[in-house]
């Protein structure tokens, strides 16, 4: 009986714990997207170029994302792993960016028939953007969690339980 209750005590703080996280990536996922918000459309009115405008909005947002979720959200501390960190945060980063660029890029060719001068057009496009972050959300917090941010690196482990032969 007493182990029964520890077992579920302990169900509960694991729980806590990654409500609290998602809680915190929402978060930070916000204060992204929030800068993203600014960037995206005024470059989108100034240029037009959704690739440009996704890079640049995409950038602005991906410094304060990974600042706080590696120090608030995961509380990670100490120093970066570079494979782990740096490569898997560029590489999740790289392909969002280039799903983002894919859909601002449809989205703006699906709108030129809409005048320009009426905002409409910005406004589809932008929201083509978040849509996609939105859409990517779930699968960027999984990467992170039990990838980038998760403490240890599974592909290194694996890689030297491969090259030490088999076990005995």
């Amino acid at each position: 009986m007493p182990f029964l209750v520890l077992t579920k005590g302990i169900e509960a703080a694991r729980r806590f714990i990654m409500e609290r996280r998602i809680a915190r990536f929402a978060i930070s996922s916000l204060i992204a997207a929030g800068t993203s918000a600014i960037v995206f459309p005024i470059m989108y009115v100034l240029t037009s170029n959704t690739t440009l405008c996704s890079i640049l909005a995409f950038a602005a947002g991906a410094i304060p994302n990974w600042t706080l979720n590696r120090k608030w959200t995961w509380k990670v501390a100490g120093r970066v792993a570079f494979g782990r960190e740096i490569v898997a945060y560029v590489i999740v980063s790289a392909s969002t960016l280039l799903v983002l660029t894919l859909v601002t890029g449809w989205t703006h060719r699906h709108v030129q028939n809409i005048p320009s001068g009426h905002g409409i057009r910005v406004l589809l496009v932008t929201g083509s953007y978040f849509g996609t972050l939105a859409v990517l959300y779930g699968v960027r917090f999984f990467l992170y969690e039990f990838w980038i941010f998760s403490g240890k690196s599974r592909i290194r482990a694996a890689l030297r339980a491969r090259l030490s032969g088999p076990a005995s």
